[in-house]
């Protein structure tokens, strides 16, 4: 069947959600959601607070389980496994394993407090890739310059701007080599001066290509710039898609034009 090896492969989605639902309570977050993300492509998703922007960040990053349907990751289900033609639930390390293609940057930067930047990026590569030290640090450290960071090695995160935690988180999941980044609401908690030096790492990412990324941010000009498909996502369905300029300049749905004009006024 993978005969085809590579071709088959650069042209299959790198994360597919097939009818997935996540409901919490009374509510449905995620209704048999359908979508997909191909492999390097850079997706923005936006829609109103409680759509189920976030959710679907968090179900990718195991970090909320699904109530029906299936997430494939790079081919494999996410939270199932294939046992004689079956879909059966996932063992704690299948998920370990599928979730190792994904990188996560969350609001609140989640670093360790007290390693320095350089332990922050080193710790999982050397326990959970069981990378040796020496190369996990030579690596620790051309990721920290990349962001901007190579005079911060030794810095804790409280010796850090909320700017700089935040480039440390970028280089804390991009050394774990993930085929996916999925960026949440990665600016709204930094004051306004430093969202540009975090976009600004996002942005060489995105020119990089090397990664697919899903972004969900409130920043509409910079949705613009990096995605090469935005998705307007709403009562945990979505609702159009397309290229940016068409999404922001040609709203096709009633909804979408709502929420741009609301967004777009401030």
């Amino acid at each position: 069947m993978h005969a085809a090896g590579n071709d088959q492969k650069s042209t299959d989605p790198i994360v597919r959600f097939e009818k997935v639902t996540k409901i919490f309570g009374d509510l449905t977050v995620l209704r048999e959601l359908d979508f997909e993300v191909g492999a390097r492509e850079k997706i923005t998703i936006v829609g109103p607070s409680g759509s189920g922007k976030t959710t679907i960040l968090r179900v990718l990053m195991t970090l909320e389980k699904p109530d029906g349907g299936v997430i494939y990751v790079d081919g494999e289900p996410l939270w199932h496994r294939e046992v004689n033609g079956k879909l059966v639930e996932a063992s704690e390390k299948h998920l370990r394993k599928v979730r190792g293609n994904i990188g996560m940057v969350f609001q609140h930067f989640n670093l360790f407090p007290h390693m320095t930047a350089l332990r922050n990026v080193t710790e999982a590569p050397i326990h959970v890739m069981k990378m040796p030290t020496g190369d996990a640090e030579e690596r620790a450290v051309q990721l920290l310059k990349q962001v901007g960071l190579g005079d911060k090695l030794e810095h804790y995160p409280s010796q850090l701007s909320g700017g700089q935690k935040q480039r440390v988180a970028i280089a804390r999941a991009l050394a774990m080599r993930p085929k996916v980044m999925l960026f949440d609401e990665v600016t709204s908690a930094l004051d306004p001066e430093l969202v540009g030096e975090v976009l600004g790492v996002i942005r060489e990412l995105a020119e990089e290509g090397e990664m697919a990324m899903i972004l969900v941010t409130h920043e509409m000009g910079f949705a613009r710039e990096v995605s090469d498909r935005v998705v307007f996502f709403d009562k945990g369905q979505v609702v159009e898609q397309g290229q940016p300029a068409d999404i922001f300049d040609n709203p096709q749905s009633e909804r979408t034009r709502a929420f741009f004009s609301a967004v777009l006024r401030h």
